[in-house]
C-alpha cells in the first residue's frame, strides 16, 4: 500500500540523499534553494510520477494497492553534464522507505541509468505529465489562489516565473518577450498534498495540458533539467517533449 499523495515522501528521499553526500549543500538546497535574492529562490531538481504498472486504487483511504515488484523514476537536476557520474553513485543501491508511518513500501534502488538529452530547439511542445503550478495572492492574509490556464493572469504569470527562474539560476537577465507560452485549451485540474500529516500540510493544485513554447534554448534546457512548474522539487511541472 502506497498513500496516493506520495510526492511528498519523494522529494523527502531525495534531500535525505544528497544530505548524505554533502550535508551542507543539502541544506543549501533545502532551505534556500538556488539563485540570488530573497524572495524568489528556486530548487535544483524535479521528478516524475512513479511507474508501478496499474494499482488498485482504495479511494476513501486515499492508498494504492501495488502488484508490480519493480518501480521506476525518473529524477532531473539542473547541474552541470560533469555532475551525471556523481549523481548517478548517490543514487545506487539506496534502500529506503516510502511513505508515511501506516503504509508505504520498501525499496532498494537496482539500476541507474544516465538518460540522453534531447536537442533542443527554440520552438518546442511539451506535454505536462506532473500539474503546472500557478499561484496568485492579491492579499497576504488570504491563501494562495492556484490559477486555471483560461485564467486572465495565468498566462502572464507563468512567463513571469519561468523568467525570474533564468534569472535566478543563470545571472542573466532575460526579457520576457523573448518567450512566448501556448498552452492547448483543453485541461485536467490535478494536485496532491504537500508535507502531509504536518502543521503546514496543504492541498496544492495545478492544471495538466500540453503547450507551445518559443524561447531561447537555454531557458528549454533549465525547464527540462528543473521542470516548468512552481514547487518544482515537490514534484510539480515535469514535463515530455512530444515531438522526440
Amino acid at each position: 500500500m502506497l498513500p496516493m499523495d506520495y510526492q511528498y515522501y519523494i522529494s523527502a528521499w531525495i534531500y535525505k540523499v544528497l544530505k548524505q553526500a554533502d550535508k551542507d549543500f543539502a541544506r543549501f538546497l533545502h532551505d534556500q534553494g538556488y539563485g540570488s535574492g530573497t524572495t524568489k529562490l528556486y530548487k535544483l531538481f524535479c521528478f516524475s510520477r512513479l511507474n508501478f504498472g496499474k494499482p488498485k486504487l482504495w479511494k476513501e483511504r486515499k492508498l494504492f494497492e501495488i502488484a508490480a515488484s519493480t518501480l521506476t523514476l525518473q529524477v532531473s537536476f539542473d547541474a552541470p553534464e560533469a555532475a551525471t557520474n556523481f549523481i548517478k553513485g548517490l543514487f545506487m543501491q539506496q534502500e529506503f522507505f516510502l511513505g508515511n508511518k501506516f503504509n508505504g513500501l520498501d525499496l532498494k534502488v537496482t539500476n541507474v541509468e544516465a538518460l540522453p538529452e534531447p536537442r533542443f530547439d527554440e520552438n518546442m511542445r511539451y506535454r505536462l505529465v506532473t500539474p503546472w503550478v500557478v499561484s496568485y495572492q492579491s492579499d497576504k492574509n488570504k491563501p494562495a489562489q492556484y490559477l486555471k490556464p483560461d485564467d486572465e493572469n495565468f498566462q502572464e504569470l507563468s512567463v513571469k516565473h519561468i523568467t525570474e527562474k533564468y534569472t535566478s539560476t543563470r545571472g542573466l537577465e532575460i526579457p520576457g518577450n523573448m518567450i512566448n507560452f501556448k498552452p492547448e485549451k483543453k485541461y485536467k485540474r490535478s494536485g496532491f498534498v504537500i508535507k502531509p500529516e504536518t502543521p503546514q500540510e496543504t492541498r496544492v493544485v495545478g492544471n495538466i495540458f500540453d503547450f507551445e513554447l518559443t524561447a531561447p534554448v537555454e531557458v528549454h534546457r533549465m525547464i527540462w533539467n528543473c521542470g516548468v512548474s512552481e514547487k518544482s522539487s515537490a514534484g510539480f511541472g515535469w514535463c515530455e517533449i512530444t515531438d522526440q
